[in-house]
């Protein structure tokens, strides 16, 4: 797929720069923006910043908004920290599914109830740990030292439920991730993470304190406000000590915007970055390990699925298919990233108020793009045996021939499952409604209309006084057969089952080879 093709599934860049514009515009009202003293907001694809709106003063001295100015992004922080780690996991130094008392012997005095407690560095890093929510007591420990972090989970920690089987945000437990890379290498973690992923991705502008910029550096400064923005009060930078691998960086949206693209091309076809992170590590920190529960926000959203990764929120939404992102919030600051991999399109807010609300600007900003450049929610590209056997069925069934004439195509248990005796009658009975089948139909290839996956996929036949659409589904053996057929009558529309609900495959993009259409006059 060329980059322009990517962009947004078939809206070229032009396309995409108006788009981002108008959904800034939009949302970034007088409102929104009053809530903090400076803020930034940027539409962002494939490492590149595409639109992008600033206001107001980051320090309140005169000096204004620009798309250089750093920002602190707080827990946006804790994705590199979990690149970090994974990296180390792939070059052997660390063993994310070892008990974490393995690297972190403090932690032998963990308790759930009355019993100690087992916890691996997996389950801490994907929030599931079994340590209570900290956020309020977490954001004031930044700055503790790593003595006196040593001090409190030597003490015992004690677990608000099992380790291993909910979501809780913790943010000491996921900071142990980065005592444990200090163990294992013998660095201060943030120096790690410096020249694992920033160094080597070339994120200058992104570092782990305040004092690390030269003087004069265009920082942006932290408030606070308790009348919704009628008033700021300046908030100091809390500290930077042990807790400062989960919250404590401070960027600019062009590194963010190089972050995004670097996670988010793993799902690409030609990923960037595979010396300094694998593609398939950074699909792990980008895949949901703990199903988060109990109302969690969705900005109105339809979502599919919502869980924790590797210090990333993965959402699945019901329109855009798989978004990845994460909120940042301190004293003084709120931030968010997000993206959709099928695209590269995402989303990154600074603002230098903690009552700024980056998160729902950033949710709404992101959809309105995506649905104004009808973004897919995926690309698939079918295997050429589910092309080939859905090429062959529809000709049985425009022929009004037996299934068993592909007996070579189907597994066993197809015609064991619903006979072909069955199976022609519920033909019959739709084309009683239909039917007959139209002749003069539009090539097998302009009748695809979804493809839930590489081994799936849906076409329609057009008839007299409507469709039948026709699904077949592969089972991936070595060599791929027909596992699944079914013939239904379309309804409105004209490309879904009738009665059947919305799903996110209904904006999957079908990406056909043109190779196997000419081979095949498809």
């Amino acid at each position: 797929m060329t980059e322009d093709a990517a962009l947004a599934g078939g809206a070229g860049t032009a396309d995409l720069a108006a788009a981002a514009g108008d959904a800034l515009a939009a949302r970034l009202d007088g409102s929104t923006v009053r809530r903090a003293p400076a803020s930034i907001a940027a539409v962002v694809c494939r490492g590149r910043v595409v639109a992008v709106s600033t206001h107001g003063e980051p320090r309140r001295d005169g000096a204004v908004t620009a798309e250089s100015t750093i920002f602190r992004i707080a827990s946006m922080s804790k994705s590199f920290l979990g690149a970090t780690a994974l990296a180390l996991r792939d070059d052997g130094l660390l063993d994310l599914h070892a008990p974490a008392t393995e690297y972190v012997p403090e932690l032998s005095a963990t308790r759930f109830g009355d019993a100690g407690a087992a916890v691996t560095l997996d389950a801490l890093l994907s929030n599931r740990g079994g340590l209570a929510e900290d956020n309020a007591w977490g954001d004031r420990q930044l700055g503790a030292s790593r003595a006196e972090l040593a001090a409190v989970v030597s003490a015992g920690l004690t677990l608000s439920t099992q380790p291993g089987t909910e979501y809780q945000y913790s943010n000491i437990g996921i900071s142990l991730i980065g005592r444990a890379i200090e163990r294992v290498t013998g660095r201060e973690v943030e120096a790690v993470v410096r020249e694992r992923m920033l160094e080597p991705l070339g994120l200058t502008d992104t570092r782990a304190a305040a004092d690390l910029y030269p003087t004069g550096a265009d920082l942006a400064a932290g408030f606070r406000t308790f009348d919704d923005g009628e008033t700021f009060a300046q908030e100091p930078y809390v500290g930077s000590g042990a807790l400062a691998c989960i919250g404590s960086l401070f960027s600019t949206v062009r590194d963010i915007a190089l972050w995004a693209d670097f996670l988010g091309s793993a799902f690409g076809d030609e990923p960037a970055g595979n010396a300094v992170l694998r593609a398939s590590s950074r699909r792990e920190l980008q895949t949901a390990r703990t199903l988060i529960t109990g109302g969690a926000p969705s900005g109105g959203r339809e979502l599919d699925g919502l869980g924790y990764g590797y210090g990333l929120v993965v959402e699945h939404d019901r329109r855009f298919g798989r978004i990845v992102q994460h909120a940042g919030g301190l004293p003084g600051f709120s931030s968010h990233m997000r993206w959709q991999t099928a695209t590269g399109i995402g989303v990154i807010v600074f603002g230098n108020s903690d009552a700024f609300g980056a998160g729902s600007i950033a949710t709404d900003i992101l959809s309105d793009v995506l649905s104004r450049v009808d973004a897919p929610a995926a690309v698939v590209r079918p295997w050429p045996q589910t092309l080939t056997a859905a090429r062959r069925i529809d000709e049985l069934v425009a022929a009004g021939r037996s299934l068993s004439d592909a007996q070579a195509l189907l597994a066993a248990n197809v015609l064991m499952d619903v006979p072909e005796s069955v199976r022609a009658d519920r033909l019959a009975t739709a084309l009683a409604e239909v039917g007959p089948v139209r002749r003069d139909g539009a090539p097998f290839a302009e009748r695809i209309v979804a493809a839930a996956d590489q081994s799936a996929l849906r076409w329609v036949v057009p008839c007299e006084r409507g469709a039948l659409v026709c699904d077949v589904h592969l089972v991936g053996l070595h060599d791929p057969v027909v596992q699944e057929f079914t013939v239904r009558v379309a309804g409105e529309g004209g490309s879904k089952p009738r009665d059947e609900t919305a799903r996110v495959t209904d904006h999957h993009r079908i990406a056909l080879d043109r190779d196997l259409l000419d081979r095949h006059s498809l």
